[in-house]
């Protein structure tokens, strides 16, 4: 019988923080402030996304130490977690992006061949390099000027504007366009979380004795490319490209998929 546990601990992390950046502005709540460039938590303990804190680098000015200090918090625990783990369970757009993908295979509009024909996952990687430069060109962090994660939590604290076309936008490209196009193909943040994690110890693990090849994970998963091992090898999904879900997990009938922590040597 498939699950929704993995599918509801995500949903309930990220609208509790989304909530908690929310209070922090209407009701002064000391928990969680800031944005998901920089964040403070109860006013100690500070936050930074790592590929934000490269596009100020790259401008030339300066990072403070607290903004330091919070870039190498994330990317320790995303080292240790799975780097697109913040996709899945921490990113805002993802609630948006899985509705649209839950939606076109409701609609059978999944024709993963067109997808690959005139874009492909790579763009993202020139997406995250370029960021860089512009930043490095204009003197602002380029990324941050139109991301869609930083205008999505905009919107649900001070109220959609505009703002609310993007998200729009992703959301139908999403579903009419490509499959997993934003997140999958687009997205630079996800590129570099995808190279922080891609040794990260916390995996997806496949029993090939126990799987009857339904092809129900691959069906779900947002990057179905991690999972070419299913029903031929009983392996770690060692791939940096996994967002670690647990879709596969919650689908898998047969209990051949669990998360675990993988070996080193």
């Amino acid at each position: 019988m498939n699950s929704i546990k993995y599918l509801l601990l995500r949903r309930t992390t990220q609208i509790g923080i989304l909530f908690l950046y929310f209070a922090a502005n209407a009701y002064g709540w000391k928990i969680l402030a800031g944005t998901f460039g920089t964040s403070i938590i109860f006013e100690t303990i500070p936050l930074a996304d790592p590929y934000t804190a490269l596009q100020v680098l790259a401008t030339g000015f300066v990072l403070g130490t607290d903004v330091l200090i919070g870039a190498l918090i994330i990317t320790f625990f995303y080292f240790i977690v799975g780097g697109r783990a913040f996709c899945s369970w921490v990113c805002p757009i993802n609630m948006v992006t899985d509705l649209a993908n839950w939606l076109r295979r409701k609609l059978h509009l999944d024709k993963e061949e067109v997808n690959y024909r005139f874009l492909k996952r790579s763009a993202r990687y020139w997406i995250m390099v370029l960021g860089l430069i512009v930043s490095a060109l204009v003197g602002v962090a380029a990324f941050e000027i139109f991301s869609p994660i930083t205008i999505m939590q905009r919107g649900i604290v001070f109220g959609f504007g505009m703002g609310g076309a993007v998200v729009l936008a992703i959301f139908l490209f999403d579903l009419f366009g490509v499959k997993n196009g934003w997140c999958g193909h687009l997205c630079p943040l996800g590129a570099a979380y995808s190279i922080i994690g891609s040794k990260s110890l916390i995996r997806v693990k496949h029993n090939h004795v126990n799987c009857t090849n339904c092809m129900d994970c691959k069906v779900v998963c947002p990057e179905s490319q991690v999972l070419p091992m299913i029903n031929k090898e009983s392996i770690f999904v060692t791939s940096g490209e996994c967002t670690n879900c647990g879709r596969c997990v919650d689908v898998c009938k047969d209990d051949a998929l669990e998360f675990s922590i993988r070996k080193l040597i």
